[in-house]
């Protein structure tokens, strides 16, 4: 095989063009964060005959990738066990699998994907992005505030979905006098690997 020479100069240049696509691949590359676990939640609230009940996902996992002082480049991908959903009541949870609610067995997660992050200032950002929940997506924007302490950090919000649009609560479950159309879910994640706000 030929060996080609290239001058001390054009060397010198292939090789600065080199370091700079290296660096650029690099700076495009968003730092991903890891979920303490253990440690987050999300809590799902509605009412039942006008009383709030609270219930909760023990099983979730998220991939999170931006950096805080430039959140436009950023992306946060969420997955939620529906199978872990839980109220507290054994009855109850006996219940919220089956093809009225939560219908497991055809649709055994629901996720979130961001499609475009937004800084608020002072460690407030609005996520929108695309909620996936049995077969249905609907588009959200999600408020996010994000606090960081001895190398953590704390995501937190709340947003608010109505069950019916979810086909949440099928047949004699869709009378909302009986349990409210709104559900309010509230999430707190903990991360390591997150840049500093």
């Amino acid at each position: 095989m030929a060996k080609i020479k290239l001058s001390p100069r054009l060397a010198h240049f292939v090789c600065a063009a080199a370091m700079l696509a290296i660096a650029g691949l690099a700076s495009a590359a968003e730092p991903m964060a890891k979920l303490v676990p253990g440690y987050g939640q999300i809590v799902f609230v509605t009412k039942q005959m006008g009383v709030p009940v609270e219930g909760a996902f023990s099983k979730f996992d998220a991939q999170i990738a931006f950096d805080p002082q430039r959140p436009e480049g950023g992306t946060i991908a969420l997955q939620i066990d529906m199978g872990s959903a839980t109220l507290g009541v054994p009855q109850s949870d006996a219940e919220l699998p089956k093809a009225p609610w939560f219908d497991t067995t055809r649709f055994p997660k629901a996720s979130f994907q961001s499609s475009a992050i937004r800084s608020l200032g002072g460690g407030r950002f609005e996520v929108a992005g695309k909620l996936t929940l049995k077969g249905t997506i609907q588009e959200l924007v999600v408020p996010v505030a994000i606090a960081q302490s001895a190398g953590q950090s704390v995501a937190t919000g709340s947003f608010t979905i109505q069950r019916l649009a979810f086909k949440i609560g099928e047949g004699e479950w869709a009378d909302t006098s009986m349990v409210g159309d709104d559900v309010q879910v509230r999430f707190k994640l903990v991360l390591t690997g997150l840049r500093p706000i």
